[in-house]
């Protein structure tokens, strides 16, 4: 959720809200903001930008404040094809930095590009679980190869 203020505004009130000294947020936010490049949309209402935009906006408000753990939901959805590539650069680039991401995804493509391992949920159990590799190689349970083969009922 973006806040109706600037793209710097909607990044200090974040910073504000944490405790971070005042004399820090502007470093951290021109940092943030050159991570997942948005460097010179400081003034733009943060509304305004697309879709791609808003997704790094809300990364970049994510990483100033220096988490250990981010939980993303779904990350690139209604995203076009450029703008999911520079959200995953982002991701990678987080994870990276040594922020643990844990990331939910139907995106298969986007699973295998990313993770590092899986843990595969269906009608809220935990079916699988293990390093990427092994599950898109050797998925454990009948319900994880049938939902790589495509074919899991909803």
């Amino acid at each position: 959720m973006l806040l109706r203020r600037s793209v710097r505004g909607d990044l200090a009130v974040a910073l504000a809200a944490r405790g971070v000294p005042r004399r820090e947020r502007p470093a951290r936010i021109a940092e943030a903001l050159a991570l997942v490049g948005l460097r010179g949309f400081e003034r733009r209402a943060a509304r305004s930008l697309s879709g791609g935009e808003q997704q790094r906006l809300a990364l970049a408000r994510a990483w100033a404040l220096r988490p250990q753990l981010l939980f993303l939901d779904e990350p690139t959805a209604s995203l076009d094809p450029a703008a999911t590539r520079m959200v995953e650069a982002i991701v990678r680039d987080l994870a990276a930095r040594g922020v643990t991401i844990v990331a939910s995804t139907h995106d298969l493509g986007q699973a295998r590009r990313l993770a590092q391992d899986i843990l595969f949920l269906h009608a809220g159990r935990l079916l699988d679980r293990g390093p990427a590799e092994a599950f898109f190689e050797r998925p454990a349970s009948p319900e994880a190869r049938a939902f790589l083969a495509g074919e899991l009922p909803a």
